[in-house]
């Protein structure tokens, strides 16, 4: 029931009311009630839409699905006992086709009566069952499919139903069963005065008092203006999104898609999975958490609720998502929650190249005001923040120049901390100095391992210092499982293959080339000099495709793109490889870049914000250490890496940067390589390497190769590349 405390606000109960009063009183709150309703019903029918939208397209799939299964599998579930010898011969093949067949078609076949048919057909649908509640549904970019198309005009119908206060609706219930109820009891106060003589005193007090009450109902229902937010509902609800429309936002906005679809219906996420595989104690102390998301503007996925609820409720945490994740937007509802509880000051500490997105992220997603600590005017706005609060962002060097002692945030983000995995370095001592001060801290990294486990284990140090010293610095050897169940208590990893089922598909290819005569000798230079960068770059030493095979290739992998309307990002660690890859592009192909470590962070983002805008067909080239970190660039679906990455991490980074939450075309990536050569050398060790990356930090099963956090840092592995090199090329 609606309190009188939440309609009648400061004005006071009126003295008893006249007959026409009450008249008027009980004519307007109905008046209101049937407003109320209306925009209820509304609602209903904009979630219902959507709903069965998702179910037809569900459906649809199962059916397509069944028409791959033999209609043999219908003994699996009668446990073979029945005779199905004629259903092939009548043309009844697959358990779609016993569906579409029933009972009586099934009839029809020699050897088959009503009780064998009826039997079949409730198999069949047993399957059909189980089959529709197994199906993860992907929507395809295919603005001709109908289904999907409509499935697309439902939610954005709903986010528009929805966009002003989801909670107005269940108070809009209360009110509706409170204006009967107070309208029946107050029905003696409209009587004519002569009846009233003869109504007994105590219903003619409950009558003025229901009176009351409703006159407090239309109070508040004047105040919300029902009458108003009904129209613009049913407005809403019967404009139908133009299709075109729908699709465009949809690609760029997919991920708000399928987070406004997950409340309502089943995107069957993998709750273990979704959860991290965290032991059930620290789950049920998460899931118990409740997340004021009034101050937020973005929906979020289950996942992500849970990933901002353990950083509250764990305190001091590593989220160590896979890239393309949302991390951001989990580290951006745990402050919004903060804050609206009363925090004050939040610190955010990001690489530079990020820095602009933070802002813009923090500005986009909620209610927060960012104050950026950078630059020339850093040491007013510090001044600024620390005297009147709100989320500062900064980079790691500028942490450093800071006077920041006297404020103790209430929330510290620290962003890639895999940066400050070294102790000694001189930002790893200033972030440990403010996490020291901080309520709670929040390390984000999709990489807390790159090459050790003892790597990880220092940033847990910064976090949890006791339980760091109980961590066995060999315990690598004792297997992932052991060593994530000794981290879970700080530790969060969810993979995108398990949450986010709508993802689509990722598809790697090695492209396997010869040397030519020039590049071949620029190869063969460079390994008699013993240079490791000159080995892994003589493959781009010509700018002319004929004397360069993965040129040649580039070239055509990317107006292959072009020709399908896709766009591309090229990756390299050389700079060098980089101008010669533009040089190539520019004559005929839109290429933007190169985005390197020298570009700077607003220039990286306009660089994105170009490409992103820019007509299919399109190219970005970018240092893979540059433009594989904090950017977000689905607008491309075509990866080509020019090299393989002497850390496996790295160029997983770099793939993220394409395929991740809100891409709805299949990823394309082409590792460059080239047989004989330093490629094939640097993926035979490094399979190795990435065995302990996966096995420690992205899967919690054990792999053979990762019984034990083997170093292969950078300097180590060149050496061992180049010396194997030298002999091959010497004995030839």
């Amino acid at each position: 029931m609606i309190t009188q405390d939440e309609v009648r606000g400061e004005v006071g109960r009126p003295r008893r009311a006249s007959r026409a009063d009450v008249v008027a009183v009980l004519g307007e709150a109905q008046a209101q009630a049937a407003w109320a309703a209306a925009l209820v019903a509304d609602v209903d029918a904009a979630r219902s839409g959507v709903v069965s939208a998702f179910e037809a397209m569900r459906a649809r799939r199962a059916e397509a699905d069944l028409a791959r299964v033999p209609v043999d599998r219908v003994r699996d579930v009668t446990e073979g006992r029945l005779s199905l010898d004629g259903l092939a011969a009548h043309g009844v093949r697959t358990i779609a086709d016993v569906l579409r067949a029933g009972t009586h078609g099934l009839q029809a076949a020699p050897g088959i009566g009503p009780q064998t048919a009826a039997r079949v057909v409730a198999a069949a649908e047993q399957i059909e069952r189980a089959a529709r509640e197994s199906v993860q549904l992907r929507i395809e970019v295919d603005p001709s499919d109908r289904l999907a198309t409509e499935l697309l005009q439902a939610v954005r119908t709903w986010e528009s139903v929805v966009a002003d206060d989801e909670t107005l609706v269940p108070q809009l219930r209360r009110f509706v069963g409170d204006v009967a109820l107070a309208t029946l009891a107050a029905a003696p106060a409209a009587a004519h005065p002569l009846r009233r003589l003869f109504i007994a005193g105590a219903r003619k007090a409950a009558a003025d008092e229901a009176v009351g009450h409703l006159t407090d109902l239309v109070r508040w229902a004047r105040s919300a203006d029902l009458a108003a937010a009904a129209t613009r509902v049913a407005q809403t609800v019967r404009h139908v999104v133009p299709a075109p429309a729908a699709w465009a936002d949809f690609e760029r906005r997919s991920a708000t898609y399928y987070a406004l679809l997950a409340p309502l219906v089943d995107l069957r996420e993998d709750v273990a999975a979704a959860t991290g595989f965290l032991p059930s104690e620290i789950v049920e102390r998460i899931e118990a958490q409740h997340l004021d998301e009034s101050l937020l503007r973005a929906s979020l996925r289950g996942y992500q609720a849970f990933g901002a609820r353990f950083a509250l409720v764990q305190r001091r945490v590593i989220v160590g998502d896979e890239m393309g994740l949302g991390k951001t937007v989990q580290a951006i509802a745990a402050m919004a929650h903060l804050v609206a509880g009363g925090a004050t000051h939040v610190l955010v500490v990001a690489p530079a190249s990020v820095l602009h997105s933070w802002v813009r992220e923090i500005a986009t997603h909620s209610a927060l005001t960012a104050l950026l600590l950078h630059g020339e005017q850093r040491d007013e706005a510090a001044a600024h923040w620390a005297a009147r609060g709100g989320v500062a962002v900064t980079t790691f060097s500028t942490l450093r120049r800071l006077a920041l002692d006297d404020v103790s945030p209430a929330m510290l983000v620290v962003d890639e901390a895999h940066f400050v995995k070294n102790p000694d370095a001189k930002r790893s001592r200033a972030v440990a100095r403010v996490a020291q001060r901080s309520e709670r801290v929040l390390f984000l990294t999709g990489t807390p391992m790159e090459h050790t486990v003892d790597e990880f284990c220092s940033l847990v140090r910064h976090l949890r210092p006791d339980l760091a010293d109980t961590i066995d610095p060999g315990a690598g050897a004792a297997g992932a499982d052991a060593f994530r169940s000794a981290v879970a208590p700080v530790y969060l990893r969810r993979n995108l293959d398990d949450v986010l089922t709508e993802l689509p598909p990722l598809v790697q290819v090695d492209e396997w080339e010869e040397f030519g005569a020039v590049d071949g000798a620029a190869y063969r230079a460079a390994v008699e000099a013993g240079s490791f960068p000159a080995m892994r770059r003589a493959a781009f030493a010509s700018g002319d495709p004929h004397e360069s095979a993965k040129l040649e290739r580039l070239l055509e992998i990317c107006a292959e793109a072009g020709a399908n309307g896709d766009k591309v990002m090229v990756f390299s660690w050389f700079r060098e490889v980089l101008d010669v890859v533009h040089a190539a592009l520019s004559p005929t192909t839109r290429t933007f870049g190169p985005l390197t470590g020298s570009t700077s962070a607003a220039g990286r983002q306009r660089l994105v914000d170009e490409f992103t805008a820019a007509p299919g067909g399109a190219v970005l080239v970018a240092q893979v250490r540059a433009g594989g970190v904090g950017l977000n660039i689905q607008a491309a679906s075509v990866v080509v890496l020019c090299e393989p990455q002497v850390s496996p991490a790295l160029e997983a980074q770099a793939i993220a940067r394409t395929h991740r939450m809100g891409q709805v075309r299949t990823v394309r990536v082409h590792r460059l390589v080239v047989e004989d050569s330093v490629d094939q050398r640097l993926l035979e060790t490094l399979e190795t390497k990435r065995g302990v990356f996966d096995a420690y930090v992205r899967e919690s099963a054990l792999t053979e190769a990762a019984a034990a956090a083997v170093d292969v840092s950078a300097p180590h592995l060149a050496r061992a590349v180049v010396a194997e090199e030298q002999t091959r090329l010497a004995t030839r």
